[in-house]
């Protein structure tokens, strides 16, 4: 049949799936203009099938060159609500009545083979189930040889059981939801608030032997109330939406014949890789930054009655034993102590998961880089940019992490009355052409060097990906300003207390970096998107 001058197949209604119907139209070249001579003109390949989509005039988008492939394969894939509705008005013919018995139909097919998948997953579940509950057969072969077969499986199974560090670690970004692990990180801070009203330390103050009278509360500390309410969540956040959006999504469409389980056990290969990395960091964060600093900056001087650190809310019991015992004081600080050794696991952790997947991308795109139409060079800078984003919105979270530390560490030992009022007044003295000149006292402060380890290792990842996936040219400015604000941001943050008025140029890059968790792209995203069109024209 013909109408609009082009092909029409009226929907068959004959509940096919959507493959073996997709299979059928392309074939016969449903939707296709016909030739000069009234004849078609052959069937529909991916390319052209692209083509004609993209140029449908409400689509700005366009659709994948991939995605289409994924049609005409012989795979698990299906197809998108939104690309649906393209599909049906190429076999509608650009008709209305037509377009929409082609969406019913196509919608109608799509569902069949969902249902059709759900039926064969859930029948090869109960075979596999059947099959590991009946015993073992006994073979003429199995009797020559049993001991080799079943060490064989015995330790095929084995190494299948084997705790996995680095797999684990990753299933706690991937699985369940993607709020789990944000609402986990800032309920134990929530959870530590309270108990620090119940046992009387979040909100206290004492006078050092100089005189100055200081807020040492917890609950006043922004290493320990906006760095795990707020900027920790947020970074986890972040993490899980890449990782999300590069396995269930950018990884399937880059690797064009690899269906799902081939992708997944590729990826699970490459975050095994990693272990030792996992492991490392672990130890670290446990032993070193969680066990180790507990008992040298709380524990001991808790128990000798002094120390070479600056009076915290977890050293309060030194000076105001009538305030809170010895013995819940150390209580709290361990179980403090511990929450902040697996909240910085945590932390690695996503930052390791980010190397991964720039890596991981990189290595691909190793393989893909021969393939030299427009469309696949569109999608892959599309799929950089995305990843870049939100290692720049990872690594921003990152640094604004250690600035938190080390302006806590730098207000104890400071005169400052509170954290607040310190910087207000280090920005008005200056302001006000009355420098402070005042010295902070020398204290010891490990965490001036756990902060900076923090800081360093945010950048480093986001230095990683700026050197392994270069952008196209209409892209580079982005990632340049993105570059200048993690630049700046770090900046801000070795000058912390180095000289007086370093709270105005620290407030300005917070703002910055603040802006810029929104607005990675700080307005030139549309630009680089026009101009690119324009090339493209």
């Amino acid at each position: 049949m013909e109408k609009n001058g082009k092909i029409f197949v009226p929907p068959p209604k004959d509940g096919r799936d959507f493959k073996e119907l997709f299979k059928q139209l392309a074939a016969v070249g449903a939707g296709r203009p016909l030739g000069r001579d009234g004849f078609p003109q052959g069937p529909w390949t991916p390319d052209l099938l692209a083509e004609a989509i993209s140029q449908i005039d409400s689509n700005r988008l366009g659709v994948d060159l991939r995605t289409v492939q994924l049609w005409f394969q012989e795979n698990d894939k299906g197809i998108s609500p939104s690309n649906i509705r393209w599909l049906a008005r190429i076999f509608g013919c650009d008709d209305p009545e037509a377009t929409s018995e082609w969406l019913m139909e196509l919608i109608a097919a799509q569902s069949r083979l969902i249902s059709k998948r759900r039926d064969s997953k859930k029948a090869v579940r109960s075979t596999v189930s059947i099959v590991s509950e009946a015993p073992p057969s006994v073979t003429a072969d199995d009797e020559t040889r049993p001991a080799a077969g079943i060490a064989q499986d015995s330790e095929v199974t084995r190494k299948r059981q084997r705790f996995s560090l680095a797999e684990r670690s990753e299933a706690l970004f991937s699985h369940g939801s993607p709020l789990n692990l944000p609402a986990s990180i800032f309920a134990g801070a929530s959870a530590l608030g309270f108990l620090s009203y119940i046992v009387g330390i979040a909100s206290i103050t004492y006078g050092r032997p100089d005189g100055v009278v200081k807020e040492v509360g917890f609950l006043w500390a922004p290493n320990w109330t906006l760095l795990f309410m707020v900027l920790l969540p947020l970074f986890f956040a972040v993490v899980i939406e890449l990782l999300a959006f590069w396995k269930q999504d950018a990884r399937l469409r880059l690797v064009v014949h690899a269906n799902s389980s081939e992708s997944t056990k590729a990826w699970a290969s490459n975050v095994r890789a990693y272990s030792y990395s996992y492991w490392a960091v672990f130890l670290i964060c446990i032993l070193v930054a969680g066990v180790l600093q507990w008992i040298g900056v709380c524990l001991v001087p808790l128990l000798e009655g002094s120390g070479d650190y600056a009076i915290s809310w977890g050293t309060i019991a030194i000076v105001q034993p009538d305030l809170i015992s010895v013995p819940l004081e150390i209580v709290f600080t361990a179980l403090s102590y511990l929450y902040m050794s697996i909240c910085f696991y945590l932390f690695f952790a996503g930052l390791i998961l980010l190397h991964t997947i720039v890596h991981d991308l990189w290595k691909i795109e190793g393989d893909v880089k021969a393939q030299p139409d427009v469309a696949h060079r569109r999608e892959r800078a599309e799929i950089r940019l995305r990843i870049m984003r939100g290692i720049f919105r990872c690594t921003v979270l990152g640094v604004l992490v250690a600035v938190s530390m080390k302006i806590q560490s730098a207000y104890l030992s400071s005169n400052g009355e509170d954290v607040v009022t310190w910087l207000i007044h280090d920005m008005s003295s200056v302001l006000d052409g009355h420098p402070d000149g005042s010295e902070s006292l020398g204290y010891r402060m490990p965490t001036h060097y756990s902060s900076l380890l923090v800081a360093i290792s945010a950048c480093v990842v986001f230095v990683y990906g700026f050197l392994r996936l270069p952008l196209e040219k209409r892209f580079r400015v982005i990632l340049w300003k993105m570059a200048a604000v993690v630049g700046l941001l770090f900046a801000s943050y070795l000058l912390i207390d180095a000289f007086d008025g370093f709270s105005i140029f620290l407030g300005v890059s917070v703002l910055l970096a603040v802006y810029s968790l929104f607005d990675p792209e700080f307005g030139q995203r549309r630009n680089a998107e026009l101009e690119g069109n324009q090339s493209v024209s």
